[in-house]
């Protein structure tokens, strides 16, 4: 039996041992505690890294010196992808990350980042708070030991950053391309090589040849890791994540010693990083589009034969996993959610932005 099998079929037990220990007074950590936080970031990425040295801030100050949250990029403890493992096994105490990076450890996963086709950030947030979100992030967690909370957004992301244009699917048929999670493996189904790299390798991929494009956040972001330099043809929308969301997941063991007030920081300093997050890459990305364009970048959008593409392949992706009982549990939740939300969203806000643009030009 692999490990994921494992968990999964232990979390009853694990949840029955859970509610067992419940019968006992909590035992709570006294004096200070320094919190080891890994990250999927290199340091200083713009925007993601942003989020993590907030959220630790925010930690710090609000714990009046009882937390001491310690922020690792990338590398620095242990490598980007392998932090989900680090803190589950109790060898970190907390880490910040993109969960969709995490769809080998359970597909379900990638509805807590983002999902082809799938929510805005205002409709994630809908989902999350005022849906089952929260709660099923937090049955997720049960089965790996983890608490997580969404801890930052990125917006819509671009389509991405490419060595030719894409006139048609076949396009993607062998191109190395870097996109992770099941926007990553939609593309795979209509050829492309896809490759998962964290994001301070994606430049050098790029720039060496050993991918052909890559995706990674907008245009702010994108500026600052420097992919203008290598290649000037960019779409700026994509299919993959229209707004994705960055989480904090805390070792459980680890935050139930913590007190109830020291819980709550942690929850509220995750809400308040990921609406300030959010707003950071929306502040920013309209400011370098215009800086990227004057320096010669080709701003471009997919045809519609590919956005058909890209549909046809995101609802295979995910009809391979309906097998999984959770999965499926989360996605179908998960759509009921969008379509409730974006009725209203789209025939007031969307409405009213149209015309709105339309009037003043």
């Amino acid at each position: 039996m692999d490990r994921r099998s494992f968990l999964r079929t232990s979390a009853l037990g694990g949840t029955a041992a859970a509610a067992a220990s419940t019968l006992a007074a909590p035992a709570y950590a006294a004096g200070h505690r320094t919190l080891t936080m890994v990250t999927t970031w290199g340091r200083g990425l713009a925007g993601v890294f942003d989020a993590a040295e907030k959220v630790a801030n925010d930690i710090n100050a609000m714990s009046d010196g009882t937390l001491t949250v310690e922020v690792k990029a990338a590398g620095e403890l242990v490598g980007a992808f392998e932090v989900f493992d680090a803190v589950t096994a109790g060898q970190a105490d907390m880490y910040h990350a993109a969960d969709y990076y995490f769809v080998g450890q359970h597909p379900g996963y990638a509805f807590f980042t983002s999902v082809p086709f799938g929510m805005t950030a205002q409709e994630l947030l809908n989902w999350y708070h005022h849906g089952n979100g929260a709660a099923m992030h937090d049955e997720l967690g049960e089965i790996f030991g983890l608490k997580s909370f969404l801890a930052g957004n990125t917006g819509a992301q671009a389509g991405g950053w490419f060595r030719k244009e894409i006139n048609g699917p076949e396009d993607f048929n062998g191109l190395k391309f870097r996109m992770p999670g099941l926007g990553g493996k939609a593309l795979g189904k209509l050829g492309a090589s896809v490759q998962n790299l964290p994001g301070a390798e994606v430049y050098q991929a790029l720039a060496s040849g050993a991918i052909d494009g890559t995706e990674w956040i907008g245009p702010w972001a994108d500026e600052k890791a420097g992919f203008q330099e290598i290649t000037k043809t960019y779409y700026t929308a994509g299919f993959h994540e229209p707004g994705a969301g960055l989480s904090l997941a805390t070792n459980r063991d680890v935050f139930d010693e913590l007190t109830p007030a020291q819980q709550k920081i942690i929850e509220v300093a995750s809400g308040n990083t990921h609406q300030w997050n959010l707003a950071q890459f929306l502040n920013n990305n309209g400011a370098a589009l215009q800086r990227l364009q004057s320096g010669g970048v080709k701003v471009l959008e997919f045809p519609d034969t590919v956005w058909d593409a890209f549909g046809k392949a995101s609802a295979e992706v995910h009809a391979e996993n309906m097998g999984d009982e959770l999965y499926k549990k989360i996605h179908d939740d998960y759509q009921a959610s969008l379509k409730a939300s974006s009725g209203w969203i789209d025939r007031a806000e969307g409405a009213y932005r149209a015309q709105r643009d339309r009037v003043l030009g």
